[in-house]
C-alpha cells in the first residue's frame, strides 16, 4: 500500500476527520447546489420586500437584506466565495512555501542562511497593512487577493517545510539519489516533497481558516470582494449595519463563518493526531 493510501486509511479510521470533512462536504454542497434551486437571483432586488425575516414563503429561507434581495442565495454564494480564496490561497502560499522551504533545508549552508533571514526579515514587516496598501493601489480583483493571502501565509509554511527537510536529507534515500548523480531540484520534487506529504497536508488545513479570516477581514474593510458579487465577510459586514432591525443578516453569515472555521481546525487536529499515531507506530 502506498504512502498517500496509508494515509487515507488513517484519516478514514478517525472520527473527528471524517465528522469534520463531512460537514464541510455538506457545506459546499449547499453552496453549490443551492442558488441553481432557488426561484430567486443574488441580484435582483424586491422593495417590497425588504427586510423580510426568514421564511418559506417564497423559498426565502434566510429572509432578505436590506435591498430586499434573497439573503439565502447570496450567503452561499458567499460560502463559494470565501471557500475558493482561501482554498487558492492556501495552494499558493503551499507551493512557494514548499519550494521555498525545501530548497533552504536541502541545499544548507549559507544559501539556507541567506534564505531564513529573508524570511525572518518578511515577518518583521506589518503584513496586513501592506496587503491593505497593495489593494487600494492596485485594481481589486480575485487575483489580487488571491497573491495577497498567499503572500502572507507562505512564510510559516517555508518555515516548518525547511525544518523538516533538514532531517530528511540526512535518510538513505537522498544519499542513494546523491550518490547516482541525481540533480538537485530533481532530489528536491521527487524524494524529499513527497516525504513531507503528511507535515503538508495538516498544515494547510490549518492554514485555511486563516486565509478564510484574512478574506474575511478584507471583505469587512470594503477592501475583499465587491458588489455584486459577496462573501461572507462582506455579508457580515452588511449585517453588522442591520443588526438592530434584521439581527439574522448577521447571525446566519457569522454562524456559517464560525462552523467553517471550526471544522476547518477540528480537520488540521485531527489529521494531526492520524500522522502523529501512524508516525509512532
Amino acid at each position: 500500500m502506498s504512502t498517500l493510501a496509508k494515509a487515507v486509511a488513517h484519516m478514514r479510521s478517525s472520527k473527528t476527520v471524517m465528522m469534520s470533512g463531512g460537514t464541510l462536504c455538506a457545506i459546499a454542497l449547499v453552496a453549490l447546489i443551492g442558488p441553481w434551486v432557488s426561484p430567486n437571483d443574488y441580484m435582483t432586488t424586491d422593495f417590497d420586500r425588504l427586510l423580510h425575516s426568514p421564511t418559506f414563503n417564497s423559498m426565502s429561507l434566510f429572509g432578505t437584506d436590506d435591498l430586499g434581495r434573497d439573503l439565502f442565495v447570496r450567503t452561499m454564494l458567499g460560502v463559494q466565495v470565501t471557500l475558493v480564496v482561501a482554498i487558492v490561497a492556501s495552494v499558493v502560499s503551499l507551493v512557494i512555501g514548499v519550494l521555498y522551504g525545501a530548497t533552504a533545508g536541502y541545499v544548507g549552508g549559507r544559501v539556507d542562511a541567506v534564505m531564513m533571514r529573508f524570511v525572518d526579515t518578511l515577518y518583521a514587516m506589518p503584513f496586513i497593512f501592506f496587503v491593505i496598501l497593495l489593494l487600494v493601489v492596485f485594481e481589486q480583483n480575485f487575483l489580487l487577493i488571491f497573491v495577497a493571502i498567499g503572500a502572507v501565509n507562505w512564510l510559516d509554511m517555508a518555515r516548518i517545510v525547511r525544518g523538516q527537510t533538514l532531517s530528511l536529507r540526512e535518510r538513505e534515500f537522498v544519499d542513494a539519489a546523491r550518490l547516482i548523480g541525481v540533480s538537485t531540484p530533481r532530489i528536491i520534487i521527487r524524494h524529499i516533497a513527497p516525504n513531507l506529504l503528511g507535515v503538508v497536508i495538516v498544515y494547510v488545513t490549518l492554514t485555511i481558516p486563516q486565509a478564510i479570516l484574512i478574506e474575511s477581514f478584507l471583505s469587512f474593510l470594503g477592501l475583499g470582494i465587491q458588489e455584486p458579487q459577496t462573501s461572507l465577510g462582506n455579508l457580515v459586514s452588511g449585517g453588522v449595519l442591520q443588526i438592530e432591525n434584521a439581527s439574522w443578516m448577521l447571525l446566519i453569515p457569522a454562524t456559517l463563518l464560525a462552523v467553517i472555521l471550526l471544522c476547518f481546525n477540528f480537520l488540521g487536529d485531527g489529521m494531526r493526531d492520524v500522522f502523529d499515531a501512524r508516525r509512532s507506530r
